[in-house]
């Protein structure tokens, strides 16, 4: 692509500084838990209508979810998505989701001012809400919002730069026991202790742990397990996230967890039930071909570009990543090396430096989206990965 149309693109994201300023500052200040981001959802598209996109919301079903659209006068292919998230934790913005939603108008809005340059496109912006909990991406790729894509991309805050980024899939899966209860001095042969059944479980996920492979995570919690000391408890529930590198592999571990409760239940002369108490994460596959691009426009922002540290959690663009070609690198916000969901990255999410590293991943971004807009070879080589 010529360096003039990206100096063009820079220019535009220069001039939107102040106001994704405002934006990552406004949502910070006011956080809200998932599926309840009204404020940052009406600020997010009053502005893009102003912008001349067409909004829909809400879209999926989901209350704060929303679509906005802006289609090139010559034609509408490719289709490039932007997807902002803006929900927050209980303690606020420890994950910085506020730098999400501004990098993504941004790079999104720069584009569109630029779009009747290009032969043809359309630029898309998705508000993707409670990413924290839900993962409300899930939902949407279910309904094929996603599907129409030519690529889907999105930025997140971190310590480092890191382009090749991968997720663990993840099942959030609730077991209930049910015994019997007892006075547990007087007559504890009559009870059937249902919190011997958690504590069962748990032993026997620790002792599968040996026999896999050392991307698998189970962590748990036991969220009841009893009233008083002196009652044999009759219920007892435990919840669990499990986590593997591929989605098939994740199904079979959560098989042998779930013959864990099951043999828990028996030695206990407990009965048991399961269910999911939120969505299944799918994981990661970022697109090689796409992610090049935008490692080179990083590069030619003069950022310095760490590989993966190897250390993965999970999210829901992970599931949009099995539709539509997708990429969801790292920027950094911070010089110090700071861990997401904690006070410091909540800190560093609404500090100089983070706008600093805001407006990188809006430059790279955006800048990635001008390289779709004028490569269609580069279109066709992204989608040759994608179905490899």
């Amino acid at each position: 692509m010529s360096s003039e149309i990206k100096t063009e693109v820079i220019k535009e994201i220069k001039n939107l500084e102040k106001e994704l300023g405002s934006i990552a500052d406004f949502i910070h200040q006011n956080p809200e838990p998932g599926l309840e981001e009204f404020q940052a959802v009406k600020l997010l598209t009053n502005k893009l209508s102003q912008e001349g996109f067409e909004v829909q919301q809400p879209i999926a079903g989901l209350e704060t979810a929303f679509k906005a659209s802006y289609q090139s006068q010559h034609s509408p292919y490719p289709k490039i998505g932007f997807l902002a998230e803006y929900d927050a934790l209980p303690e606020g913005h420890s994950c910085g989701h506020n730098l999400i939603a501004a990098m993504s108008y941004g790079a999104g809005v720069a584009l569109k001012r630029l779009l009747d340059k290009f032969q043809g496109g359309t630029i898309e912006i998705y508000g993707t809400p409670a990413e924290e909990t839900d993962g409300a991406k899930v939902t949407m790729v279910e309904q094929g919002i996603f599907n129409h894509l030519d690529a889907a991309l999105i930025c997140h805050p971190g310590s480092k730069n890191m382009v090749l980024d991968s997720s663990l899939a993840m099942d959030a899966i609730e077991f209930k026991f049910y015994g019997k209860a007892a006075h547990a001095a007087a007559a504890p042969h009559e009870g059937i202790n249902a919190l011997d059944a958690v504590i069962s479980l748990f032993n026997n996920i620790n002792s599968l742990r040996q026999q896999l492979t050392t991307d698998v995570r189970i962590h748990g919690i036991i969220t009841e397990g009893g009233s008083a000391p002196n009652i044999i408890p009759e219920k007892g529930v435990a919840r669990f996230y499990v986590r593997a590198s591929e989605r098939d592999y994740l199904n079979q571990v959560v098989s042998k967890v779930i013959n864990c409760a099951s043999g828990a239940a028996q030695a206990t002369g407990c009965q048991y039930e399961y269910d999911y108490f939120e969505l299944s994460f799918d994981n990661m596959i970022t697109n090689k071909t796409l992610a090049d691009s935008f490692q080179q426009n990083l590069k030619e922002l003069g950022a310095v570009i760490h590989a993966p540290g190897g250390n993965f959690g999970s999210t829901d663009m992970g599931n949009v990543s099995h539709v539509t070609p997708s990429i969801h690198p790292f920027i950094s916000i911070s010089s110090r090396d700071i861990a997401a969901h904690t006070d410091a990255f909540k800190e560093a999410a609404g500090s100089k430096e983070g706008k600093q590293g805001m407006l990188l991943g809006a430059k790279a971004l955006a800048m990635t989206g001008a390289d779709l807009l004028v490569q269609p070879e580069l279109i066709d080589r992204i989608k040759a990965d994608f179905e490899n």
